[in-house]
């Protein structure tokens, strides 16, 4: 793990693992205590962004607000998604247990991920997400839960790209929650966080009930 990324872990149910992935500027702690108040009992695992911009730690470079550098965001979804493998193993675990949390920029990767390497993401919260290019017509998302919060005051993501990211989600099989808050910003609202918790409590009911 000494070539991946500067991260936190703490662990907790093997089976229920929170990946956090944060938005422009954060780091592998800003999230931290939310995650712990959203899952309680659920292992942590919380990366820094390698890009840098103004100094400002990203997960992959954009040209423009609104305007992503997807060359860049592919290779950064690749060696995200093999990180994490890697974590999988060396923290114990299970990789299908494994939910993405992901604020803006955090959760343009995340939904990269669920594009370019589905399977490495159980299930997935996209906070204030945009579009980040069209999804290979081949994908099969089937099944997986999926929520997707948009706010209809963001400056920098227009609900509607947000919109079309829960569509083209659930085009491919996905099992989408879109939440829309008309007054909210860029910025996370505590009826964003009620609903994001009710989400997971209700992953983790189905995750029980399910036949072993």
């Amino acid at each position: 793990m000494s070539e991946g990324f500067t991260h936190v872990f703490e662990p907790g149910d093997p089976a229920r693992t929170l990946l956090l992935l944060h938005g422009t500027g954060g780091d592998e702690n800003d999230l931290v205590s939310l995650g712990r108040q959203l899952a309680p009992g659920a292992g942590i695992l919380s990366p820094r962004g390698k890009v840098l911009e103004n100094g400002m730690p990203r997960f992959f470079r954009r040209l423009a607000v609104g305007e992503l550098d997807i060359p860049d965001l592919l290779v950064r979804t690749d060696e995200l998604a093999d990180w994490v493998t890697t974590a999988a193993g060396d923290y114990g675990f299970d990789p299908a247990g494994l939910i993405g949390l992901g604020l803006s920029n955090g959760a343009n990767i995340a939904a990269s991920l669920l594009f370019r390497r589905p399977g490495t993401l159980g299930a997935a919260a996209l906070l204030r997400p945009m579009l980040p290019y069209p999804p290979p017509e081949d994908l099969d998302l089937r099944g997986a839960p999926v929520l997707v919060a948009s706010g209809g005051h963001d400056q920098f993501v227009p609900a509607g790209e947000s919109e079309e990211l829960a569509r083209q989600l659930e085009a491919h099989g996905a099992k989408v929650e879109f939440i829309f808050d008309p007054g909210a910003g860029h910025g996370l609202t505590q009826e964003d966080l009620k609903a994001t918790f009710r989400w997971l409590e209700e992953i983790k009911s189905a995750s029980v009930e399910e036949p072993r």
